[in-house]
């Protein structure tokens, strides 16, 4: 009798015990494919937060950031405003997002061009082409308009841009200097400013309205002014070139 009751026992124990392994591989799986959704969702949110992000770029360098309201962007990406505000909660907060991100953008292009170590001259040629490719040729005056209407970001995009073109432009002009392309006298430090002082300035169109219908053009007008000011006999017939091309 005694027997009976312990091999019962054992195998009540032997049946809690699959049932016990059962409920575990139950949890276990349920908490893979919990896991599984929140980083679908997680993932998901990523892509969306980043679709609104590109396009916002994309309008506010073709119309302007006042232009473009929170109606615009939704109807480009068929979604609710209430969507985008899920990610960004006023217009604000997207504006400087994508001021963050157009600059980063710039800046990476921008040390790959001055990685590559041109020809000084050439260098810079490349560096206001890239910019105004990548900006849309500056068609809205995105940069004037920030300035009008978001002040407080454009005072903290120019203090990133100086601090990125001022070791770029420092370089550029040892390098001209070194090979003989800029005049060894000048003033690194005080041209860099100056410099990075007159590419702020005519993108203000109501100073400089030519822009407006030409950004390319007068862009170039100012890198050969900035050019010719410091540049050697070596370095005048490197830039004439480099406008031929231009063109």
């Amino acid at each position: 009798m005694l027997n009976l009751s312990i091999i019962i026992l054992k195998l009540n124990q032997k049946k809690l015990t699959s049932k016990n392994k059962r409920q575990k591989n139950l949890i276990k799986t349920l908490e893979t494919f919990f896991v599984f959704k929140v980083s679908m969702l997680y993932i998901c949110s990523l892509i969306m937060k980043e679709k609104i992000l590109n396009t916002s770029n994309e309008l506010f360098l073709t119309y302007g950031f006042k232009s473009v309201t929170m109606d615009d962007i939704a109807e480009k990406l068929a979604i609710s405003k209430k969507t985008i505000y899920t990610y960004y909660k006023t217009k604000s907060d997207l504006v400087r997002a994508c001021v963050l991100e157009i600059f980063n953008e710039v800046s990476n292009g921008i040390d790959c061009i001055c990685s590559i170590e041109k020809n000084p001259i050439n260098e810079l040629f490349e560096v206001k082409n890239f910019i105004l490719n990548h900006l849309k040729h500056e068609k809205s005056s995105p940069l004037f308009q920030l300035k009008k209407h978001y002040n407080k970001f454009f005072q903290e995009l120019q203090k990133k841009q100086f601090e990125v073109m001022s070791e770029c432009v420092q370089e550029n002009l040892n390098r001209g200097i070194k090979d003989g392309i800029y005049r060894k006298e000048i003033d690194v430090d005080f041209i860099s400013r100056i410099y990075f002082s007159g590419v702020t300035m005519i993108k203000d169109i109501e100073l400089f309205p030519k822009g407006i219908e030409n950004m390319q053009a007068l862009q170039t007008e100012y890198l050969e002014y900035h050019l010719r000011a410091i540049a050697t006999k070596k370095g005048i017939k490197i830039l004439e070139k480099a406008l031929k091309n231009d063109i």
